[in-house]
């Protein structure tokens, strides 16, 4: 039996900003695996809703800042998702559970665990690129300013991890 005590110096303690980037990111896992699962399964249904909002002409009434989610090339975008939605979610499951297991292992300050969140970070940005085109991004590139800036924030906690 170890005589280990709780309040030894030696122990490594986990970084607070490693600690807060790991939890939110465990959080987001969850909230994009909830809103990826209800967006595979009404897919059809809000790729309707984005039809006939272009053929009812209301667009006119629509702020201008949401044309450019709403226009021709957000409806083909948005139509190669839903056609591609099966291996989209496959990419997205799978990325989902590769940042997860990294946050877990970064908690244990183990650096591959920040490789492989990495890797769970980047491949639905990739799977979005194969299977949607660049224009994926086009009226949402807003929507990649987060996952850049989480990029930032763990690469400066690398020296943490062993």
């Amino acid at each position: 039996m170890s005589t280990q005590n709780p309040f030894d110096k030696d122990e490594k303690k986990l970084p607070s900003l490693l600690n807060v980037l790991t939890i939110l990111t465990m959080i987001g896992c969850a909230i994009e695996l909830f809103f990826g699962s209800l967006n595979l399964i009404n897919g059809r249904k809000n790729l309707e809703r984005l039809e006939e909002a272009q053929a009812s002409g209301d667009m006119d009434k629509v702020p201008e800042f949401m044309k450019s989610m709403m226009g021709p090339e957000a409806l083909e975008n948005a139509r190669l998702a839903y056609e591609n939605r099966i291996p989209l979610f496959i990419i997205m499951v799978v990325g989902i559970g590769l940042c997860f297991y990294g946050a877990l292992q970064m908690r244990k300050l183990q650096k591959t665990g920040y490789f492989m969140w990495l890797i769970g970070e980047i491949l639905p940005i990739i799977g979005s690129l194969l299977f949607i085109g660049v224009g994926f991004a086009g009226g949402a590139s807003f929507m990649l300013l987060l996952p850049l800036l989480f990029i930032i924030l763990y690469t400066t906690q690398l020296k943490y991890l062993k």
